[in-house]
């Protein structure tokens, strides 16, 4: 068996490909029932404020530049995502939210489902435009799931899945994780990005062989 520790963000636009082309990576290779993929949690910036910024004003103060500069790097993200067919739809983004508790609520559910969770919240954020800090919206993506909003908001305001994250974000730290996505392969091997596919496919064989 392959364990893949994947470390990333739900705002993170290259976690959203790079996650794509792990995807893309293991239908290729072919042994899915051999890998078992952990979703580890990992903020990009936890000194947002619980209810979030701005996007424009958040972007800026982080990577300095300009309105102008902003929508390049937004147009080159774009571009990238179409090429592996995932769509972002910077135009509907106003927020850049808090994704402490996206994480938590993820953190709660059983590790077989935590991937369509991830997908169903980066879709929203990303295509959609939502406000994902928002408790509300979180529940609702849940519940589209087929999950309990309410047994779910009763644990999430009883601080549950907060020491997921936090041993998360310790182990992040103790290996040396700066940037996301952040690839482990059996606590052996890391990859630091979105790498295509055949890439990703390089390093399985090479895991499996061993």
């Amino acid at each position: 068996m392959i364990q893949i520790d994947v470390f990333s963000d739900m705002v993170c636009p290259w976690c959203r490909i790079g996650k794509k082309n792990l995807q893309d990576a293991l239908a290729a290779w072919g042994p899915k029932d051999e890998v078992e993929i952990h979703f580890r949690a990992f903020e990009l910036d936890s000194t947002l404020p619980a209810e979030g910024l701005p996007f424009q004003d958040a972007m800026i103060r982080k990577m300095g530049g300009n309105a102008a500069s902003l929508k390049q790097m937004t147009d080159r993200v774009t571009q990238a995502g179409e090429a592996v067919g995932v769509t972002f739809r910077f135009d509907q983004v106003t927020r850049m939210p808090n994704t402490k508790l996206a994480h938590r609520l993820t953190a709660l559910l059983p590790a077989s489902e935590q991937e369509a969770m991830i997908d169903a919240i980066m879709n929203a954020y990303f295509e959609q435009g939502q406000d994902i800090a928002q408790l509300d919206i979180l529940l609702g993506i849940a519940a589209s799931l087929g999950h309990d909003p309410v047994h779910l908001r009763e644990q999430l305001e009883q601080g549950k899945g907060s020491d997921k994250v936090i041993h998360d974000q310790t182990a992040a730290r103790q290996i040396g994780v700066t940037g996301v996505p952040f690839f482990v392969f059996n606590n052996k091997y890391a990859l630091s990005g979105a790498y295509p596919p055949a890439e990703l496919i390089k390093v399985l064989e090479k895991v499996a062989a061993e």
